[in-house]
């Protein structure tokens, strides 16, 4: 009899929990009210498993200079994540190594918005190759991650 509830508490914890659920630090977005693709970001970020809430802005400038974004990264929103900044249409991947490494670094960035990137994504189009930069105080930067193929084709 134990044993019979002891499979059937387990049965029911693993219906309640998602399978490959995990703890994630909640994500916070600021953006224009009027930008598409970053919309179609967050949704790519909440299909990962990440929880994502957005602040619309007016003007982004002032977050994107208090966060320490250096300008030739700037894309067009500004993330934050457990003490990191995250700047445009960076991969959920990306991210997930940032968060199991903690390099000591600012954040990352995917300078401008490459066609094809996470919420970038245009029907027929060839994914351009980007890279996500890791970026510190001061603005040194280098490359945290490179997909020379576009997303998918990571290296």
């Amino acid at each position: 009899m134990i044993q019979r509830r002891a499979i059937l508490g387990f049965a029911a914890l693993w219906l309640v929990a998602p399978a490959g659920a995990t703890s994630r630090p909640t994500m916070t977005m600021h953006r224009s009210p009027t930008c598409g693709c970053c919309g179609a970001w967050a949704a790519y970020m909440r299909r990962a498993g990440f929880t994502v809430t957005i602040i619309n802005e007016t003007d982004l400038a002032p977050i994107k200079s208090r966060a320490g974004v250096p300008d030739p990264l700037q894309s067009c929103h500004t993330a934050f994540i457990d003490g990191y900044v995250i700047e445009g249409h960076v991969p959920a991947e990306a991210i997930e190594k940032l968060l199991a490494e903690r390099p000591t670094i600012m954040g990352i960035a995917v300078p401008e918005m490459p066609t094809g990137s996470p919420g970038m994504e245009v029907p027929g189009a060839k994914p351009e190759p980007f890279k996500v930069m890791a970026f510190r105080q001061g603005g040194a930067s280098g490359v945290f991650m490179d997909y020379p193929y576009g997303f998918g084709s990571l290296r």
